[in-house]
């Protein structure tokens, strides 16, 4: 399959249309992609531009930064998403599933080996060692990714306000995270429509490039929206995501470890915004809390899986569903149920993800430069920074600190260290940590390794058991 651009240029000059990318090609390109998206959704969409935009000239600038705006409003992986928004454009359907499919397939595979050796060996010496110090590393990695998206998303003071209300809602007062997304959704919405300066987004204007790509600014043919096709996608991923989900629970109810894990996945597909960062905070309170399925610590553990292998940090939940199944398997080996619950939590994340692509981009295609929905975008992003701050404030005390208590009082609630309990070991290598990443520049997975070195060297050395 072929993809012949519609755009018109001046004859006689040489330009992008006299080429045409074959499934072949485009095949080996999302390899590459796929095989650099480590660093979270900020690298991975740099690659991503750099490739596809710079080097491939596939797609135009304008068009790319209207793509990732989209799927920044969606629930779920950005990145992911914006590489089946970009393989559709290029190729339909089977251009997306690509391109969205090898996004995630190295990550599922390394994920899952590493879920078995994390079942089978974490609570055992070297391998306990090198989760003790991939924690106090994806400590600094959080921290980080709130600076960084807070400098690009903070443009203001009405932005500002937004992430310091966020915070407070998350933390503070425990309001659930889907609400505190749709509110600010509604805000920003509000305040586009209005032409409120403080909720333009920056870098998309509408405007055309002055260069010349594979796809322009024009609308390919199939990017055109229709109810035919749409009810039809509608009803072919809807199956695809939800029909699972229905069989485990008719069949087996609630009595098994994976219909739990199914209903809960599928509730987090819709919730997913911001990405990892943003909703991990969510997830743990549940895995940890209401479900039982982990302890805090191995949150942290999950996320440094995700953080040194490649794909969305998003697949740390491949893990949550691992160890949920693995620790109840009723009559199946743990490693088969574990298995299985990983492949289950990992299909209803990103069967969605899908779904809001080919479902959602062809009418996206034709709002290019809308201010409401730019307006949105902002102010969700905003609200993500402050609920990231909360991930960054628990991932601290979990680390730091052996025990915490509750401290209610009214309608604030949440969870103080015991500083008599603080794990001087795990303090210094988070602390070292941060130094290595904002004092001098040290990469993510050299910290990530570094940090991890140490907790084996402290092993060994017999300062921690």
């Amino acid at each position: 399959m072929t993809l012949a651009p519609t755009s018109s240029k001046p004859a006689g000059k040489e330009t992008l249309d006299a080429h045409q990318v074959t499934m072949g090609e485009a095949f080996k390109v999302w390899l590459r992609v796929a095989a650099l998206s480590f660093g979270g959704p900020a690298g991975q969409i740099a690659v991503m531009h750099r490739i596809l935009v710079e080097e491939k000239r596939w797609v135009s600038e304008s068009r790319f930064l209207h793509a990732l705006n989209y799927c920044m409003l969606l629930p779920g992986p950005e990145a992911q998403q914006l590489a089946t928004y970009v393989g559709w454009l290029m190729h339909r359907t089977p251009g997306g599933l690509m391109a969205g499919g090898l996004f995630i397939l190295p990550g599922i595979i390394a994920i899952m080996g590493l879920s078995w050796i994390y079942a089978l060996y974490g609570k055992i010496g070297f391998v306990a060692a090198l989760f003790f110090g991939l924690k106090a590393a994806v400590l600094a990695i959080v921290l980080d990714a709130v600076l960084r998206i807070g400098k690009r998303a903070l443009k203001n003071r009405v932005l500002v306000g937004l992430a310091a209300a966020a915070f407070v809602a998350i933390f503070f007062l425990d309001v659930p995270f889907p609400v505190i997304i749709l509110t600010a959704g509604l805000i920003g919405f509000a305040g586009g429509k209005a032409h409120l300066a403080q909720f333009e987004v920056g870098g998309h204007n509408g405007k055309h490039s002055t260069e010349e790509h594979l796809l322009g600014d024009d609308m390919p043919a199939h990017a055109r929206p229709s109810l035919g096709r749409s009810l039809r996608v509608a009803a072919v991923w809807l199956t695809l995501w939800l029909a699972p989900v229905g069989l485990l629970v008719a069949v087996f109810g609630q009595a098994n470890v994976f219909s739990p894990i199914a209903i809960f996945f599928s509730k987090m597909a819709m919730v997913t915004f911001g990405g990892a960062y943003a909703v991990l905070a969510y997830v743990a309170q549940q895995a940890v809390e209401t479900y039982g399925w982990l302890q805090p610590g191995e949150m942290l553990d999950g996320l440094g899986m995700a953080e040194t292998t490649p794909g969305p940090l998003i697949m740390v939940l491949q893990f949550v569903g691992f160890m949920a199944a693995f620790r109840d398997s009723g009559a199946l080996s743990p490693l088969v149920a574990g298995t299985l619950g990983g492949l289950l939590a990992t299909w209803v994340t990103f069967a969605p993800c899908f779904l809001w692509i080919f479902l959602g981009a062809p009418f996206i295609e034709i709002l290019r430069g809308n201010r409401a929905l730019g307006g949105a975008l902002s102010a969700i992003t905003a609200a993500v920074v402050g609920v990231i701050l909360n991930l960054a404030i628990w991932f601290a005390v979990h680390t730091i600190f052996v025990q915490v208590r509750p401290v209610p009082w009214g309608p604030v609630a949440f969870d103080a260290p015991v500083l008599a309990s603080v794990n001087l070991w795990a303090l210094l290598l988070s602390l070292a940590a941060i130094i290595a990443m904002f004092r001098f520049k040290i990469g993510m997975l050299p910290t990530l390794a570094g940090t991890s070195a140490a907790g084996i060297a402290l092993y060994v050395a017999g300062f921690i058991s």
